[in-house]
Order: C-alpha cells, then structure tokens, then sequence
C-alpha cells in the first residue's frame, strides 16, 4: 500500500495502533474528515508505528476529534514529510521541539485546538514551508525572530491566540506572502514601514491587538491589497492617502482606533470596495460626497466620530440598511429615513460665500499655469544632462559606464557572447572582482525600433517585481569610443541558460545534463504562467508581453523560469479592457512566427488573450519537444492542429521521448513501478496537452484565462507527485481567503 485516502468520510472508531508497521511502503496517509477520535489521550498510539513508514511525505489527521498531545515519536517521521495536517482537533501540550527535522516540509497545519507554550525557534529551520497555521490556540510569548528564515511563505495565520511582542523585523524576508493573520492576539509596538515589501500581500488581518503609532504610508504600495483589517487596536494620526493607491481593495476596516482628520478624499480612487469601516474613530470633517460614486460599495459604517456638515444622498447613502452614521452630532441632511436634521441655511449660504471667492482665484490660476509652463520647460532643459538611468529606471538603480561594460565584457568579447536577440547581443560579465556575474543587452541602434524597444523594455521592467520575471540590475545610455550612441540593459545573469538551450540543444550538446524531465517541463510552466498572471492582473497597468517564446523564458540556477526580453511590451490603458487603447498591429505583427496570435496577423489589437495563445504554444514546444516552425507542419497542419489530433490516446507518441529516460524515480525499477510512472507520465501529458492546445485555441474569447491556467497545473502537479488530497486545498482556501468570509 502506498497511497491509503479515507478523508471525508463518517469513519469511527479510532486507528489501528500498528498501522505503520504492516504499511511500511505508505507515500500518502489522509485520515481527514472523519470521527477517528474520542478526545482521549491515546488517540494518537499510532503514530508511533508510522516511524517505520520510511517513505511518507504525506499526513493528514484533520477534523477528526483527536485528543491527547502530539507524541514525541512524531518527530521520527519521515524526513521526507512535506505536508503535515493536524488542524481542528482537540490536541494539546506544546508543539513538539522535533518537527525542526522534516526539512522537507511545505505544508504545516496544527489550527483549532489547543496548543499552549510558545512557538519553536526551530521552526526557522523549515526553510520549504509554503502554508504555515497555527491560528485559534493557546500559543503565547513573542513570535520567533527566526519566522523570517521562512522565505518561501506565502501563506502564515498565528491568529487567535495569546501571542504578544511586537511584529519581528524579520518579517520584511518573507517578500512573496500572500496572507497574514496575527489578529486577535496582545502583539504591541507600531506596524513596520517594511510591510510595504510585501508586493504579492493580498490579505492582511491585525486587528484585535494593542498596535500604537500611525498607519505606514507604505501600505499604499500593496497594489494587490484586497481586504486590510486593522480593528480594534490603538492607532492613531491620520489615515493615510496612499491607501488610495490599493485600486484593488475590496474590504477597509479602520475601526476602533484614534485616527483623527478627515477621510481621505483618494478613497474614491477605490472603485472595487465593498466595505468600508471607519467607525469609534476621532474623525472629523465632511463626508467626501465622492463615496456616493462607489458602485461596488455595500456596507459603510462612519459611526462615533465627529463628522459634520450634510450627507450625500446618492449611491450607498440612499439605502439605510447600508450604512451607519450614528454617533456623529454635526451630520445633517441625507435621506428621511435617517431621521438627521435639516442644514442650515448658512451652509448653503456658505456656496455663495465660496462663488465670491471662487473666481477671483479662477482668474488668478491661468497667470500661474503660464508660470509652472515656464518653470517646467526650464527643468525638461535640465533633465537632459541626467542619466537615462534616472530618468527612466528611477534613482534607485546602479549606474555604469560605457567603460565599465566594456571591460566587465573582456571588451564585448565573442567568447562571452550568450545569445542575440531581435535588436542586439547578449553577453556575459563581472563588473568587479568578486562581483556575481550579470548578462548585459547590447542594442543594435542600427537596427530599426531598437531604441524604441530599449525605452519599452525599461518602462516595463522598472514597473514589475515578480520572482518569475528577469530582474533588472541597470542601464547605460552613453556613447562608445567612436562617439556613437550606446544603449544598453544589465540584468541578474541566468546560469542555466533559456528554454530554447534545454529544448533544442539535445542535437549539438546530447548529455542528459541538457534534457528537462516531465517534471521540470511543469515546474517552468507553472513559472511562466505566474509571470504572465503577475502581468495581466497584478500590474497597475496590465502589460502584454507580445514576445513569448522559449529564447526569452531565462532558468536560474535553481531550474526556476524567468521571463524577460520586454522589448515589444504593451501597456493596456485602463478604459479599453484588455485592449491597447484601440492601436492595432496593421503596420507589424508584434511577436515572433510560429508564437504570435493569429488576430495579430490580420490587424487585431494587442491583448492579454495574444500572450496566452504564445503560452499554449509554448506548452506544447515543451512537450513535444518541436518548434511551431519545425518542416513537419504545413499549411494544413499546424502544432496545435498536431497535438489536438493526438489526444488522448495518441499522446506517448508525440511528446519527447528524451524526458521519459530522465524523469527521477524513487522507487525500485520493478515491472509494476515502471508502469504505475509511465501511467502517471502518461495523464499528466495528456492534462498538459490539453491545456496548450485550449490556450493556442484559434478565437481569443474560446483561450483559457492565465489564473484558470495556474489552477490546472497546480492539481497536475499534485496529481503526477501524488498529493492532491482535500487537506492541502482546504488549508489553502483558509489561508488564501479563497471561499471564505472575513468573519
């Protein structure tokens, strides 16, 4: 037995104490959902048994009533384990010291029950963790500084429990956390300015604690921000207007503090916002009457503050069931059914008064308008003396010299040459000694559109930090020795070279070093897709690449994918959906033959669907191991037309045979193991194909959507490693706040 699934069931009973020892061969032990336990102490003996299990990697033991404390043998478990699900028992005790061994571990749910003591300082030793839940326990004490050695965290609820201190400064590692929840603890201090690092920070619940100071102007930097609770605490200042920035915010709960001032007028830049709670605040000042326009808006509650002058009568003001407004003895106006009383007169008096001084100064701002015209080109004449470094990339950049890379390139020497591209060259340098290598673009400015594709390239990538995106280091905009103009970007050098290399090179370079196992041909489409989401959705502009292709999908030395060559991005502009603006591509196709969408050939516009069309095809060059140009398709018969006509049972025959003779096995080469893998091998391809050819498919509006994209490859991920169990996607539905309330 390698894989025993029994979750959500009705199973009674307990389990058999020597379980372990007759299943010594178990992969998968899902035991979730069920009524196995009876509260008692000896509810867990069999984990003891489960030492022998040598292979487990993973364990789940959720919602079943289990009593008694975690047993020390727990730490004797595989080192291999890398979910471990015990939330919602009865358990109690501390968290054993020994779970500091599974260095595997990328799950680690113990919510809901009753843990006391303190967290581990070896948790920090987990360095794979991914989902982190202690939430709704006993746990007390600081949270531990080395929480910020857990770096691959996206997802980490300490809600619920006695937890006191102040947040650690190492928080500010964890730069790719999607969800934080330490409300409704006793955590103390102000809330660090670094949150503002936490770009991909989609869900953030502090409230219910004892936090002091001021709000961090910072947050307005979470652009993926969708609810920020930080109720009941003891902030105080004003609340910031950079909060307007958070275009994506659908939940604002400010309530229970001290904030003073008036309400920010950018909340109207908040259009997606469904609730919005400022109540048993010191709030003074009117209600911006611009929150009438918030369509969206559902649930507004101003109470007990100090605000004065008339309601608006529009939008979530027209409807008491919406909104709260007890509390504040200066409101006047509104709707009968609020029952406030009427305005004076002297408030509208009060417009004649700003009619009379209302134009006085409207003759006034043409004469200063001229000025700031004047004071403006002054500065433009100025700027030209600047470095394109500032004036493109920002003053946070490192700033080279023409010298500089001529001599990082051993004079742009052939034998550091590591490819070429549309508009120039790439080559390998070190700008010092002891420095880590960089790979610098030389663009060929005799080329056409090069220099408008240095200048696309920069805005693009000075606007974009994803991990799955080719970080920039710098430019250099100068002249060269013969006193031509020189243009060039610097980014992170990408050891593993691109997808084209691993795909193609299998000809020239036949070691198995250079040939991408099945599971690494996922693992990079799983990277492509979430730079392309990044792009579409979590820009403030969304951007289209217009370029993908195996050439410009650079790997790490970590075997992780990198997008990059952003010489043909597009950004759309906001108020023509998911189109440029009305542009089209009459005059050029943007992109490269074989991968650019075919509306593009006939004038259509620019769209996130042309980038998914370039990924379908990217996916099935990655399976197939062919080029959409390769002399085996016509006219009549293109890649997609060649793998469609393959499904399903077809499918062996056209993928690369060459990721068959690499893909890693664990187990020994029996008959029945080899084809229990090639049976695995075989339904992710087929799940894989399926999704590159519903992505290349002919009409933009029949393609997948990029997140439904990333929802497929993550359950064949866990289909083809075996862990696709209810546990892991309960646990991340909780921490991701996907199909759940704020409650």
């Amino acid at each position: 037995m390698e894989n025993l699934e029994l979750s959500d069931n009705n199973f009674s009973g307990g389990v058999p104490f020597d379980l372990g020892r007759k299943m010594k061969n178990l992969f998968v032990l899902n035991l979730g959902k069920n009524n196995l336990g009876s509260g008692d102490a000896s509810d867990l003996t069999f984990i003891d048994s489960l030492t022998n299990c040598s292979k487990l990697q993973i364990f789940g033991f959720y919602e079943n009533g289990f009593g008694g404390v975690l047993p020390t043998s727990i730490a004797n478990l595989s080192s291999h384990l890398n979910f471990l699900g015990a939330g919602r028992n009865q358990l109690v005790g501390t968290i054993p010291v020994g779970i500091s061994n599974f260095v595997n571990l990328d799950t680690l749910g113990l919510e809901e029950n009753h843990f006391s003591g303190v967290i581990p300082f070896e948790i920090g030793k987990l360095r794979n963790l991914e989902l982190v839940s202690f939430s709704t326990n006993k746990l007390s004490g600081p949270i531990p500084e080395s929480i910020g050695n857990l770096t691959r965290i996206f997802g980490l609820d300490l809600g619920g429990n006695n937890l006191n201190g102040t947040i650690p400064s190492s928080i500010e590692n964890i730069l790719g956390l999607h969800t934080l929840n330490l409300s409704h603890n006793f955590l103390t201090g102000p809330i660090p300015q670094t949150v503002g690092l936490f770009f991909s920070l989609t869900f953030m619940y502090l409230s219910y604690n004892s936090f002091k100071g001021a709000l961090p102007l910072e947050i307005g930097k979470l652009n993926n921000l969708q609810e920020l609770d930080v109720a009941e605490n003891k902030l105080s200042g004003h609340i910031p207007n950079t909060l307007g920035n958070c275009l994506k915010m659908e939940g604002l709960f400010l309530e229970g503090n001290m904030f003073q001032g008036s309400i920010p007028l950018t909340f109207s830049t908040l259009k997606g916002i469904e609730s919005l709670d400022l109540s048993s605040n010191n709030l003074s000042g009117q209600i911006p009457e611009d929150l009438a326009a918030l369509v969206l808006l559902k649930n507004l509650n101003l109470s007990f503050n100090n605000l004065v002058g008339e309601v608006p009568l529009q939008g979530v003001f027209g409807n008491l069931s919406t909104i709260s407004l007890v509390g504040n003895k200066g409101l006047c106006g509104g709707i009968a059914e609020m029952q406030l009383p009427a305005c004076p007169k002297s408030i509208k008096k009060g417009n004649r008064l700003g009619f009379k001084i209302i134009v006085p100064i409207a003759c006034i701002i043409p004469c200063l308008s001229l000025v700031l015209l004047l004071v403006a080109f002054l500065r433009k004449r100025k700027q030209k003396n600047k470095s394109l470094t500032q004036l493109v990339m920002g003053d946070d950049f490192l700033r080279v010299s023409y010298d500089q890379l001529l001599n990082a390139t051993g004079g742009f020497s052939s034998l550091n040459l590591i490819g070429a591209g549309s508009f120039g060259t790439v080559y390998k340098g070190i700008l010092h000694e002891g420095a880590k290598p960089i790979a610098i673009k030389v663009l060929n400015l005799e080329r056409r559109g090069a220099s408008k594709s240095f200048l696309a390239e920069c805005e693009a990538l000075r606007k974009t930090r994803h991990k799955n995106l080719l970080k920039i280091i710098t430019v250099c905009s100068s002249t060269n020795h013969a006193g031509d103009d020189f243009k060039a970007l610097v980014f992170e050098y990408m050891p593993n070279g691109s997808l084209e290399k691993w795909l193609h090179s299998g000809e020239d370079t036949p070691q198995q070093e250079w040939i991408l196992s099945l599971s690494q041909r996922l693992n990079i489409a799983i990277d492509v897709a979430c730079a392309l989401e990044y792009l579409h959705h979590r820009c403030e502009t969304p951007i289209v690449h217009c370029d993908l292709k195996p050439s410009n999908v650079l790997i790490d030395e970590d075997m992780i994918a990198h997008v990059g060559d952003f010489g043909l991005a597009k950004f759309l502009t906001i108020n023509s959906g998911n189109s440029d603006g009305g542009q089209t591509n009459s005059l050029a196709i943007k992109g490269s033959i074989g991968y650019v969408a075919p509306e593009y050939g006939i004038g259509g516009r620019t769209s996130t669907e042309g980038d998914v069309y370039s990924y379908g095809i990217l996916i099935l060059e990655m399976l197939t191991g062919k080029r959409p140009t390769d002399e085996l398709f016509t006219i009549r018969q293109s890649l997609h037309e060649f793998c469609k006509e393959a499904l399903p049972e077809r499918v062996m025959e056209i993928v690369d045979s060459r990721m068959l003779l690499v893909e890693p096995i664990e187990a020994e080469n029996d008959a029945q193991k080899e084809r229990v893998r090639r049976d695995k091998i075989r339904e992710c391809s087929v799940s894989l194909v399926r999704i590159g050819i519903a992505c290349s498919a002919e009409s933009p509006s029949e393609r997948m959507n990029i997140k439904d994209v990333i929802i497929g490859l993550m359950k064949i991920k866990e289909v083809f490693l075996g862990v696709g169990i209810h546990g892991r996607r309960q646990m991340r539905m909780r921490l991701t706040g996907e199909g759940t309330s704020r409650e």
